[in-house]
């Protein structure tokens, strides 16, 4: 028996990394060793005092009912003391917080609350494709992208934005894949902008924790009148290395997250409350705005795997900058990405083509850096083959 897609499935760009998870998963069947430069997945495990406590929480009879889809109180609580202490920003955590299962399913379900049929969804270009996907199309809304181009620093040109019918815009800094920045006063121009405009501001926030040297991420919120129009989405993944534990949170504007919350009233029962436990011990490991030393150190190995992967980059011939934050090397290839990362697999290495996140992500591919020093330095010799 034949059945049809919906038309909002229908309407979904092709999934331009099939064809290069197709070729992986090939020559993994073959016996290939391939070396991953591809996927956001941290390779370092979580600190051993959230693995303890997991051990614990999870032992517990009582941590494996039903939680609430805007998740327990006391893990809500521990995201405005976390906020307090590293934003100095106040939340109210009845009203202005809502657990999340991973920051993905609140990009997306943020969507469905407040996009009706043909509203125009204002997306980065490149961007994380769920912002266009699983936010924009599958809510029956229409993708309406802004062009992030290396000469504006990939932040998106204000001024040259028609808003015009537009209900919502998406901003993530520091950035997938770019891993551009931004400064307190574009957060202000984005707020501004927003507030001109009657525009959902929703904001990616998931890699503030990852940051090198002196510079620290902000958070949306710090801006005056922000709660007047953004809702803010952050995540235990990237922080604490727990990216399959599925806990994350949004935060900001009351009326956002009542929406949100009722999406997900029909949707989910929210995370297991055993993770729940331990997501909110580890917020509370910051003590304040600096992040604790366990923070410090896993930046210092990513920090020290980017510097290498930029200088063997560079001296192959790609055009990349070391980045301020993220675990993401964005390097320019000169020529069609697909066909680069293609060239890349024919001597094992694996990265993400520009493309897959926009067509101004053309000629440009994504190297993440989670995988050991050795294996970087491997990674680079067998690209000398091809390049």
């Amino acid at each position: 028996m034949e059945f049809e897609f919906s038309d909002r499935i229908k309407a979904l760009p092709l999934y331009l990394f099939a064809r290069m998870e197709e070729i992986i998963r090939k020559k993994q069947q073959n016996g290939a060793d391939i070396i991953s430069l591809g996927i956001g997945d941290p390779d370092l495990p979580p600190p051993k005092f959230i693995l303890d406590a997991l051990r614990e929480e999870a032992s517990n009879p009582r941590n494996h009912g039903y939680s609430s889809s805007i998740g327990e109180y006391d893990f809500r609580l521990a995201v405005t003391e976390w906020y307090k202490n590293r934003f100095s920003v106040d939340l109210d955590p009845e009203k202005e917080v809502i657990a999340l299962i991973g920051s993905k399913e609140g990009l997306s379900n943020l969507a469905r609350a407040f996009i009706n049929e043909g509203d125009r969804v204002l997306v980065p270009d490149p961007a994380y494709p769920v912002y266009a996907n699983g936010g924009a199309i599958l809510s029956g809304g229409k993708p309406v992208y802004v062009p992030l181009i290396e000469e504006k620093q990939w932040l998106p040109d204000l001024e040259n934005i028609n808003p015009k019918g537009a209900k919502m815009l998406y901003l993530n800094y520091p950035n997938n894949p770019t891993g551009a920045t931004a400064t307190i006063k574009e957060l202000e121009e984005f707020v501004e902008f927003a507030l001109k405009n009657r525009l959902i501001l929703c904001y990616d926030n998931a890699y503030s924790e990852i940051t090198f040297q002196d510079y620290k991420a902000p958070s949306i919120l710090q801006i005056d009148e922000a709660k007047e129009v953004a809702i803010e989405m952050n995540s235990c993944s990237k922080t604490f290395n727990m990216t399959g534990d599925r806990i994350a949170f949004a935060v900001g504007n009351k009326k956002l997250v009542e929406g949100l919350a009722k999406v997900k009233s029909q949707t989910d029962s929210g995370s297991p409350k055993y993770v729940q436990k331990v997501a909110a011990k580890a917020l509370r490991t910051y003590k304040g705005p600096e992040p604790p030393e366990y923070i410090l150190e896993r930046n210092k190995i990513y920090e020290k795997r980017a510097q290498l992967l930029v200088s063997e980059l560079t001296s192959l011939g790609l055009k990349c900058k070391m980045p301020k934050a993220t675990f993401y090397i964005w390097a320019k290839c000169g020529e069609s990405s697909m066909e680069f990362v293609e060239k890349m697999l024919s001597v094992n290495v694996a990265a993400t083509p520009g493309v897959g996140f926009g067509n101004h992500g053309e000629g440009y591919i994504r190297f993440a850096v989670t995988c050991k020093e050795e294996r970087i330095k491997e990674a680079c010799e067998r690209l000398k083959k091809i390049l």
